[in-house]
C-alpha cells in the first residue's frame, strides 16, 4: 500500500508541476488556457474557479496530463478571441510556453534538493569497507577502514566528502566520464592525509549498477563483521549463529568488516556447486566461540556462490549532512544541473552503444523505488522526487515529436527557415515519435520484468 501510495503521489505531483509550467507561461503570454488535465481518459474530478475560463480535471489514467489551449489548429475560434490563441503569438511566445513544463520540473528539483539540504540526511560516514579482490581500490593500495576526506578529477580543485552517498556520487561521475579520480584518504577520521588515485579512466563503462563498483572495489560503507537477522531454514541457523555475533576469523584467516566476511562466504563453494565448510571463530556476549559454518550455493548469474541465510554486517556509522539557507539552495542548483547532465550523457551513450539500454526503467521500477525511498523517511523521499523531477524535465527536452523538445525543435526550423513545418511532415514526425516513444516504453517495461524475476 505504501508503495502504490508513494507512486501515485509522485506521479501526480510532477505532472502536476510539468503541467503547471506550461499554464502559467500560456496566461503570462495572454493565451487563453481550456483545459489543465492531470492523467488521461474517463474524467473522475473536475471544477472551474470564478472568473476563470479553465476547466481543471483530474482522469483516471494519471501516466501523464496535458494543457488545452485556444488553437485554431484543433477547434474554429470566435474573431474576437482570436488573439488568445496559441497558434496567434509571435515565436519567442510560443516556445516560451513549451519550454515552461521542463523548467518548471527542473526548478521543483533544485527546490527539492534544496530542501532535503536544509532539513538534513542521515547517510553513512565515508569510510571504506574491504575493497574487491583485483579490484581499482585494492590496486590503488586501499584496504579497507579509510576515511575519504576530498576527492577531484584531474587537476580539478579538491572536494569535501561529507557521506558515502557523495563519494559513490563522484565515483559515478569520473566513471562516465572515462577520467580518474584523485582522492585524499587517512586510516581515521581527521588523521594525516595521503593521497592515490583511482585509475576510472579504464572502466568500460556500460551499465551503473552493482557490478560497476564492484569492479572500482568500493561497493558499500564500512561496517563490523557482525551477523544480523538470521533466517530460520538458514545455513547460518543450522550452525548456531545468532544476530548480534561479532565473526574475528574465517579458516584462520583474519576479518577485516562485513564487505570481508560476506567475500568469504560467497566463496566457500567448489566450481561445480559443491559446499565447503568454513570454521567461524566468533564472540558472543563476551566469550569466543568456534562454529562450522557449511555456506549452501546458489547459482547466480551462471556463477556459484555461497549463501548462509542471515544478514551480514553490522549498521555503517551514520553522519547528518546538512546545509545553511544560501549553501543549501546553490547545492540544489548544482546537483540538478549534474544529475540532467548524467542523464543527457546516459542517453547519449545508449543511443551510440556505449552504454546499455538496461539502464531504462519504467513505472514498475520507479514504483518500487518510490516505495522504498518513502520507507525510508521524508528526506530519502524527497530526494526520489527530485531525481524523477529532473529525469521527466531533461527527457521532455529531448528532441522528439510528441514531447516538448519536439515542438521546440520545430520552432527553431521555423526561426531558421522563416516558415512552419508543413501539416504533412508534422503527421510523419509524429509518426515516428510515436513510434520511438512506444519502443522506448517497452524496453523499460521489459527491463522492469526481468528485474523482478531476477
Amino acid at each position: 500500500m505504501l508503495t502504490l501510495l508513494a507512486f501515485v503521489l509522485a506521479l501526480g505531483l510532477l505532472i502536476a508541476v510539468h503541467e503547471y509550467g506550461h499554464y502559467r507561461a500560456a496566461l503570462a503570454c495572454g493565451v487563453r488556457v481550456q483545459r489543465f488535465s492531470i492523467g488521461f481518459g474517463k474524467p473522475l474530478l473536475s471544477w472551474r474557479r470564478p472568473g476563470n475560463p479553465t476547466e481543471f480535471v483530474i482522469c483516471a489514467l494519471p501516466l501523464g496530463g496535458y494543457v488545452r489551449m485556444l488553437d485554431e489548429r484543433e477547434a474554429p475560434v470566435d474573431p474576437a478571441l482570436k488573439h488568445l490563441a496559441f497558434n496567434t503569438q509571435p515565436l519567442r511566445a510560443r516556445a516560451l510556453i513549451v519550454a515552461a513544463g521542463p523548467a518548471a520540473n527542473l526548478l521543483l528539483a533544485v527546490l527539492l534538493y534544496a530542501l532535503v539540504n536544509w532539513i538534513g540526511i542521515q547517510e553513512p560516514k565515508p569510510v571504506l569497507s574491504s575493497p574487491a579482490a583485483a579490484s581499482l581500490a585494492e590496486r590503488a593500495g586501499l584496504r579497507g577502514g579509510e576515511w575519504v576526506a576530498q576527492v577531484a578529477l584531474a587537476d580539478e580543485q579538491p572536494q569535501a566528502v561529507p557521506s558515502f552517498v557523495a563519494l559513490r556520487w563522484q565515483l559515478t561521475q569520473a566513471a562516465l566520464a572515462g577520467r580518474d579520480l584523485r582522492l585524499w584518504v587517512a586510516q581515521q577520521e581527521g588523521g594525516e592525509l595521503r593521497e592515490l588515485v583511482l585509475p576510472l579512466s579504464e572502466l568500460d563503462v556500460r551499465e551503473i549498477d552493482r557490478q560497476l563498483f564492484q569492479r572500482m572495489g568500493i561497493v558499500a560503507p564500512w561496517s563490523a563483521p557482525q551477523v544480523g537477522e538470521v533466517s530460520a531454514d538458514g545455513a547460518a541457523a543450522a550452525a548456531g549463529l545468532r544476530a548480534g555475533d561479532l565473526v574475528h576469523r574465517v579458516d584462520g584467516q583474519a576479518v577485516n568488516d562485513g564487505q570481508h566476511l560476506r567475500a568469504l562466504i560467497r566463496q566457500a563453494v567448489g566450481p561445480t556447486g559443491q559446499p565447503l565448510a568454513q570454521r567461524w571463530d566468533i564472540e558472543r556476549d563476551g566469550h569466543l566461540l568456534s562454529l562450522s559454518v557449511q555456506p549452501r550455493p546458489e547459482l547466480q548469474d551462471g556463477v556459484w556462490v555461497g549463501r548462509v541465510g542471515a544478514f551480514i554486517g553490522a549498521a555503517p556509522a551514520m553522519v547528518t549532512v546538512r546545509f545553511g539557507a544560501v549553501d543549501g539552495l546553490l547545492q540544489g542548483v548544482e546537483k540538478t544541473a549534474e544529475v540532467s547532465w548524467l542523464t543527457l550523457k546516459m542517453i547519449g551513450r545508449m543511443l551510440t552503444g556505449q552504454a546499455s539500454l538496461a539502464n531504462l526503467s519504467g513505472p514498475i521500477t520507479i514504483a518500487d523505488y518510490a516505495g522504498q525511498s518513502a520507507g525510508l523517511g521524508l528526506s530519502s523521499y524527497l530526494l526520489f522526487l527530485a531525481l524523477i523531477s529532473v529525469s521527466l524535465g531533461v527527457l521532455n527536452l529531448l528532441p522528439l515529436p510528441l514531447l516538448d523538445g519536439g515542438h521546440l525543435m520545430y520552432y527553431l526550423y521555423e526561426a531558421v527557415t522563416g516558415r512552419s513545418v508543413s501539416d504533412l511532415w508534422m503527421e510523419r514526425l509524429q509518426r515516428v515519435g510515436l513510434a520511438i516513444l512506444i519502443t522506448l516504453m517497452a524496453i523499460a517495461l521489459f527491463n522492469d520484468v526481468a528485474r523482478l524475476a531476477g
